[in-house]
């Protein structure tokens, strides 16, 4: 995720400002600072080293091209070089192509009609098109803004139309005082009707935003795109696409767009794959603008406000999707990595991470080796955000050897005027939240420190933005060797304490003395000494540094192999740099007592080992920090070359019965920090916690976190912020896992408290619980045995009081599809040259009923560094191919209707062998039970108890030294869901232990308590029917020969009702079959209804009323060949459910029903649409398979004309009522037509509304015959809202991934 920040920096000897005051050029100063650094003093000494021929990416959230102080650089270049969208985020599919018309018309993707403008250039006369729905390019913020505004607009127009029906409604009821008839009843509940619809919809206002579409065209030398902003306008004449003046690829022209004066959102474009593609390129939020602003601002009428490196330029790497909230994906990772090396930059900046399982390991760790280590590239990240705890680097930035990692610091002058403080700290300090080394392999994490924020183009804060790019102006050669190893050995120490620089790296960077450095080191090679540390006698884990953290660990001395291997980049000569490296190195430790070594070291290219020991058996309770480093015996002015960190928490003891600790009188000042290591004792497996303050006037805010590092797992973090507003104590609970050491991290926030003079005094009780159980995870088998619990108390006397429930249903499935194929766009080209691959899986699953659902790949999810897969990213649609989810590394909860859904997960890679194992990759659909179908599961004393309905186990007191045991029963059979296929899982927490301050009837949901442990219970195969199998006790009475014919029949209708009717052929041949099979089999109804049916399915059809005619002559053929007389008489009675043949016989009434309704139905839509035809009104957006146009009236009719035909229609939907209800979703679209003959438009549109409702899917010609009415009735604001959803509902493809 973004890294987002305050401030930070520092002044002579580590910003010691003790009576700092603010004027207005210091003021200015501290908006973007540059003193604390030295940046200030080095481009005064030297004017033109302020970044010229520096070229950075931006690895962000976007950077908006039109943003103040981006547009030149100091020397008058071009700002930004390129702006990409390496997510695919704004990518829109324009691969269909259209010609113009005689007019200079297309039909854009959207359906709307273009003009085109006759000047633009199109030699091959072909035109790319597709589109967009708006909000998708634009931030939440400016969503929610433009939502506002439009809404507004919206109700305007919606209440004029709502006053227009209140007004005919009252007229009518004036003008009828006494409703009698059934025709006024009917007129009245029409008007009614119209006021409700236009009420309701104002309710259920949604708006999907504007759709806008783009065309492409090859102008013979360059790609070329327009957009149709109509849509966004006010006024018509704004907006259209041949006022539009046509953009090319940023990096060809460097323009931008703004869509419209409403949203004020810069755009570019860039085009891929020979105009199939098109990405729309908008900021996912103004971070990434802000960090360009930080690095490379140029403002000539106030220098003051210039970035660092004003000369410098830059290229957007976009790696936050706009789909996910601006979250990072490997896509965009990936393509970041491919831009920067092919723009030949010479520094990445990026302000994103995350929590990593592993350091130093993954995918996107391996490609930054590669593009520092052959082609290099500085890469500089933020430390991470996660602070004030130790071990809270993230990654790519704190856990990567290769990334120079920054913490973010704030001096006196950024407090005093970027953060606006009463009274400025005396001196420069780490930001409270800024994350905290070491790694768990040992690595300090943090390499230098920086100013944590700045105020830039756009009102945002970051904390990564280093200045290590000023030095290429001299022609001196820079590696990101080098200039790390500059950075770290001439920054100024902040804190007076070893330990911090576990906070803050090797101190505060200073640019002109890391600029004298890399002068006077011109002539030393460029290498970078990789460290790998094993105990002695272990060949793994390997690590970085040394990392002592549990009690075992801290009570003997241990000895350490360290292998230190110089590194040159991957285009170093074998004879110039290589086989003449040789160094003798004195080996220095920070202190002999703790940490010894040999004295000295003969490094030659292929590296050397060495043994240390390190003995921490008398050291103090706390955190001790230490360093081994290595100087060049011929060259000490450049300082330690390698340094190996090492980290000592040694944790008290908890010796009080019952296992109690606190810690009493703490004082504290803003941005103190009070660290205290734990050993957690064996059995714990809960804290309950109570911290008091005392003696201070105005609020205090405070972090108080919690760290324990397990192996192959991410630190387990507990945090919490809280404020008191006056002396008071807080309560806490929180898991901890017994027998590891927990850090407790209490910070006074580093502005909390400034301007009063009072030190916080705090107290901090923590008391340790514990239940042990035999089995962390219980499984029930889907068997009826229940499972047997061992529980026990090591620690002190607990209450026992299990809970359980299922509360989840996880369903695995394997894709039906696999698509695997290379990428065409050099934008997937790896800098090694691979071209990546893409796999897509395709699963299908149905919902019964309307649930929030998350889908999960195990093997994938909840990791983005640290895997080694590049893009895991999903997308869930219906059969509509509306979009409903996107996701990726961390999936969410989706709210989804009924019905049937496609997921499609999209993985890629270069290695096509690791995709092809993938291609069975099982995925969980992961649902939520609703409240009712949630089980409470029941213990018991017993293991008979869940079936004898005895022995249950409620609580009791566990005793320490005495254990008990008891059982969980599976669900019962008849409690389980009902969509709980058989192989699937139900989930849900159990819980044993209870908090000693829960009240009474509190606790039983395990979920709530501060531990629980994961409970499944795979689901058996269904119970056999028992009356499944059994034979028919009914005697067949036909004879053979009678059921031969019978079977020979049913074969010939089968094989004619697979007949297709696309060309004229098949339409003849159809026909002749139909004819011959009508002669052979008269009035058999089962072939009457195939051959309506294929009338019905014929496309295409030239003379629509002949076509009509024909339907209806086949569905009189069907009503005829059916006694209705008997049908309806059976109808009326019920049949007896015990006796099968009566069953069977109403079975056979009920489908005879159904085909009788079918065919008046049928008949029906084809009589109307014979009658609209023949008035030459419009066609209806029905097609030919449902066969009915709109049937208009004039102002004065009530219905058509009277007439036969009139009297046909009317006759048929009387005999339809007869049968079936002609409200419903099957047989409601001749209903609505109906109304709509007699001008009752507001009962059509209220029939239409309830028939979509219960539609499932949803149904586009029931949404297109929506449209008709609304522009019949005259409300255009309502048309056009549904015209935008269309676009939502029923898109003509999925979006590109």
């Amino acid at each position: 995720m973004p890294l987002n920040s305050s401030y930070g920096s520092s002044t002579e000897e580590n910003g010691a400002i003790r009576a700092f005051k603010l004027n207005e050029s210091t003021f200015l100063a501290s908006l973007m600072p540059k003193k604390e650094i030295g940046a200030d003093r080095f481009v005064e000494a030297h004017p033109e080293y302020d970044g010229r021929g520096v070229v950075i990416a931006i690895f962000d959230s976007g950077v908006d091209p039109a943003a103040a102080g981006l547009q030149v650089t100091s020397d008058g270049k071009p700002k930004i070089l390129d702006v990409l969208d390496c997510t695919g985020s704004g990518d829109i599919d324009t691969s269909t192509l259209v010609k113009a018309d005689a007019d200079g018309c297309i039909r854009g993707a959207s359906g709307a009609s273009l003009v085109l403008n006759s000047s633009w250039k199109n030699p091959s006369g072909e035109w790319h098109v597709g589109y967009k729905l708006v909000y998708e390019l634009f931030t939440d913020t400016l969503t929610s803004r433009l939502k506002k505004e439009r809404k507004k607009k919206w109700d305007e127009k919606n209440q004029e139309a709502i006053t227009e029906a209140v007004k005919q409604l009252d007229e009518f009821d004036k003008k009828h005082i006494k409703v009698e008839d059934v025709n006024l009843k009917r007129a009245r509940e029409d008007l009614q009707n119209r006021v409700d619809i236009l009420r309701k919809q104002a309710d259920s206002y949604d708006d999907k935003g504007p759709v806008i579409d783009a065309v492409l065209w090859n102008d013979g030398e360059l790609w070329r795109v327009a957009l149709d902003t109509q849509s966004l306008e006010d006024d018509p004449e704004c907006g259209k696409l041949a006022n539009f003046v046509p953009l090319t690829n940023y990096r060809i022209e460097r323009k931008f767009g703004v869509f419209s004066k409403l949203d004020a959102c810069t755009f570019v474009v860039n085009v891929y794959d020979e105009g199939n593609v098109l990405s729309i390129v908008t900021d996912s939020s103004p971070h990434g603008t802000h960090v360009a602003g930080i690095a490379t601002a140029f403002h000539p009428k106030e220098p003051l406000l210039n970035g660092v490196a004003p000369g410098a330029q830059l290229i957007s790497c976009k790696i936050g999707d706009s789909r996910l909230g601006s979250m990072e994906t490997g896509t965009g990772l990936t393509r970041a990595l491919i831009a920067a090396v092919e723009h030949k930059c010479d520094l990445i900046n990026m302000s994103y991470g995350e929590p990593t399982l592993l350091p130093d390991y993954g995918r996107f760790v391996d490609l930054v080796n590669e593009v520092v280590n052959k082609h290099r590239l500085i890469f500089v990240s933020s430390a991470g955000n996660s602070g004030p705890a130790l071990s809270t680097v993230g990654a790519p930035g704190g856990t990567t050897s290769s990334i120079i990692g920054v913490g973010a610091y704030v001096s006196p002058a950024m407090a005093a005027g970027a953060h606006c403080v009463v009274e400025p700290p005396s001196e420069g300090l780490e930001y409270t939240w800024s994350s905290r080394g070491p790694t768990v392999d040992g690595d300090l994490g943090v390499c230098v420190s920086a100013p944590g924020g700045a105020v830039a183009p756009v009102p945002y804060m970051d904390p990564s933005t280093t200045h290590a790019y000023e030095w290429n102006a001299e022609g001196i050669p820079v590696s990101p060797y080098s200039v790390r190893k500059a950075l770290e050995n001439t920054s100024i120490p902040v804190g007076g304490l070893p330990e911090d620089k576990l906070s803050t790296g090797q101190g505060l960077m200073q640019v002109d003395k890391a600029h004298e450095y890399i002068q006077k080191a011109r002539d030393v090679p460029c290498v970078w000494y990789q460290i790998k540390v094993n105990q002695a006698g272990k060949s793994t884990p390997t690590s970085r540094g040394i990392y002592l953290r549990e009690a075992s660990a801290c009570k003997q001395s241990t000895e350490w192999t360290v292998q230190v291997e110089p590194t040159f980049h991957e285009d170093a000569s074998n004879l110039e740099h290589l086989v003449p490296f040789e160094e003798c190195i004195e080996i220095h430790s920070s202190e002999k007592a703790v940490v010894r070594a040999p004295e000295y070291l003969l490094l030659t290219h292929n590296g050397r080992s060495f043994n240390i020991v390190v003995d921490p058996t008398n050291l103090s309770d706390g955190l001790h920090y230490y360093e081994l480093y290595g100087v060049d015996c011929k060259a000490p002015w450049r300082g330690p070359l390698f340094r190996i960190p090492v980290t000592i928490t040694k944790p008290m003891a908890v010796k009080n019965h019952p296992p109690l600790i606190s810690f009493s009188g703490m004082p504290f000042l803003p941005g103190q920090i009070q660290r205290k290591y734990i050993e957690v004792p064996l059995g714990a497996s809960w804290v309950e916690a109570t911290m008091r303050t005392s003696q201070f006037d105005t609020a205090r805010r405070f972090f108080v976190d919690t760290v324990q590092i397990c192996p192959l797992r991410r630190p387990m973090k507990w945090e919490s912020v809280v404020t008191f507003s006056s002396p008071a104590a807080k309560s806490f609970t929180f898991p901890v896992e017994g027998g590891q050491t927990m850090e407790l991290a209490i910070a006074q926030f580093w502005s909390s408290g400034i301007g009063s003079n009072e030190t916080t005094v705090v107290d901090f009780e923590i008391v340790f619980h514990g239940i042990n159980i035999n089995k962390e995870e219980v499984v029930l088998d889907g068997s009826e045995a229940p499972v047997r619990i061992d529980a026990e108390a090591p620690l002190s006397s607990e209450k026992l009081a299990p809970a359980a429930i299922l509360n989840k249903i996880r369903v695995p499935y394997r894709p039906v599809e696999a698509k695997l194929g290379a990428l065409p766009t050099n934008r997937d080209k790896l800098p090694s040259g691979k071209q990546t691959l893409a796999l897509t899986l395709t699963y299908k699953f149905k919902l019964e009923d309307g649930a929030e659902i998350k889908p999960q790949i195990p093997l994938l999810n909840n990791r983005v560094y640290d895997t080694k897969f590049e893009s895991q990213f999903y997308m869930i649609s219906d059969t509509n191919k509306r979009v409903y989810a996107m996701g990726d590394v961390y999936p969410s909860l989706s709210k989804l209707p009924k019905g049937e859904y496609n997921l499609q997960l999209y993985l890629r890679h270069d290695n096509v062998q690791y995709l092809e194992k993938m291609k069975q990759l099982v995925l969980l659909i992961e649902k939520n039970l609703e409240e009712k179908e949630v089980i409470r599961l029941s213990f018991y004393s017993q293991p008979d108890g869940s079936m004898m309905g005895n022995g249950s186990y409620k609580s009791s007191v566990l005793v320490p030294g005495i254990k008990e045991s008891f059982y969980v029963g599976p669900p019962s059979k008849d409690k389980l869901p009902k969509s709980s296929p058989q192989g699937s899982v139900l989930l849900g927490a159990i819980s044993y232990g209870k908090l000693s301050f829960v009240g009474q009837g509190e606790g039983k949901n395990p979920q709530k308590n501060p531990v629980s442990f994961q409970i499944s219970y795979i689901v058996p195969p269904n119970k056999v029917d028992e009356e499944k199998g059994k034979g028919s006790s009914s005697i067949c009475s036909k004879s053979v020969s009678e059921r031969i014919e019978e079977e020979i029949r049913d074969a010939k209708i089968k094989v004619f009702a697979s007949l297709k009717l696309g060309t004229d052929e098949e339409c003849a041949e159809w026909r002749k079959l139909s004819a011959s099979l009508k002669s052979e089999y008269p009035k058999y109804t089962p072939l009457l209804v195939k051959i309506l049916e294929g009338l019905l399915s014929q496309s295409n059809v030239e003379d629509k009323i002949c076509h009509n005619e024909e339907v209806i002559d086949a569905a009189n053929e069907i009503v005829d060949s059916i006694d209705r007389d008997e049908l309806a008489k059976y109808l009326s009675h019920k049949s007896d459910p015990e006796d099968e043949e009566a069953e069977k016989i109403k079975k056979k009434m009920e489908t005879t029903r159904d085909q009788l309704a079918e065919a008046l139905y049928q008949k029906g839509l084809a009589l109307a649409e014979i009658e609209s035809l023949k008035h030459g009104e419009k066609a209806s957006p029905l097609d030919a398979t449902e066969g009915t146009v709109e049937a208009e009236r004039t102002d004065d009719q009530s219905a058509p004309d009277s007439g036969n035909k009139l009297d046909l229609f009317e006759e048929n939907f009387k005999e339809l009522k007869k049968w079936v209800d002609v409200k419903s979703s099957k047989y409601g679209t001749l209903f609505v037509v109906r109304e709509r003959r007699r001008g009752r438009l507001g009962i059509a549109l209220k029939v239409l509304n309830d028939m979509i409702q219960d539609g499932d899917p949803p149904k586009r010609k029931l949404y297109e015959l929506k449209l008709s009415l609304l522009d019949e009735i005259g409300w255009s604001h309502l048309a056009s809202y549904e015209r935008q959803w269309m676009h939502v509902r029923f898109p003509a493809r999925l979006p590109l991934f």
